[in-house]
């Protein structure tokens, strides 16, 4: 069975949508390595409906309207990736897994590398959430869409920020979210006028240890 596809514009670059049949089967990244998923011979298709629809929930989820995707999904993987990727999908929408967490999920507590091996070639990038998978210490680890936006993801999904179609990723990956600079208190109080000087930008450690702070 031959593989159809479509390209999308996103907040986290360009995506490639894949389907085999009337199933999702990839969703790939802007810069992905050649090999890292395997696919057959794949064509263009526009119109193909459950890349039309994978395309709508992906949006919705990029403009903070949804927290979990409804599509029919096809792995192709050895069983091991299989179950990997199964438990990728009931990691809840704000939450992370360790990879430990993961091995002993699947039943296995000593294949925590075999996971990460797994994680880093899951083909259903975002709709399977690999981002919400972290090091054992709470770090960001290797991601195949790149650093900057597994923690855009993550923050998306803690409510830290919103993304945008257009929106600076690297920027937003550096300074962190955007806080409110001034008090309740402090916008009622007209004697005080003189100014105040912004906050230094958050760095991108503080992001990402805010994201774990559970």
């Amino acid at each position: 069975m031959t593989y159809a596809y479509k390209l999308m514009d996103s907040p986290v670059g360009q995506l490639k949508l894949v389907a085999r049949g009337e199933r999702l089967a990839a969703i790939l990244w802007e810069n992905d390595k050649p090999n890292r998923v395997r696919l057959g011979e794949v064509t263009h298709d526009d119109d193909r409906p459950i890349l039309r629809e994978a395309e709508r929930q992906l949006n919705e989820y990029f403009a903070g309207k949804r927290q979990t995707f409804d599509l029919a999904l096809d792995f192709q993987g050895t069983e091991f990736q299989k179950k990997v990727w199964a438990a990728l999908l009931t990691i809840p929408f704000g939450q992370t897994r360790t990879y430990a967490q993961i091995a002993a999920q699947i039943g296995n507590i000593n294949a925590v590398r075999a996971v990460g091996a797994a994680n880093g070639r899951n083909p259903i990038s975002i709709v399977a959430p690999c981002h919400r998978v972290i090091g054992a210490s709470g770090e960001l680890t290797g991601f195949a869409g790149g650093l900057a936006n597994k923690m855009l993801l993550l923050s998306l999904e803690a409510g830290q920020t919103s993304l945008e179609a257009g929106v600076d990723r690297r920027t937003l990956a550096v300074k962190g979210p955007v806080k409110e600079t001034v008090k309740p208190a402090d916008k009622a109080d007209n004697a005080d006028k003189r100014p105040r000087p912004a906050p230094a930008p958050a760095p991108a450690r503080e992001l990402q240890t805010s994201l774990f702070d559970d």
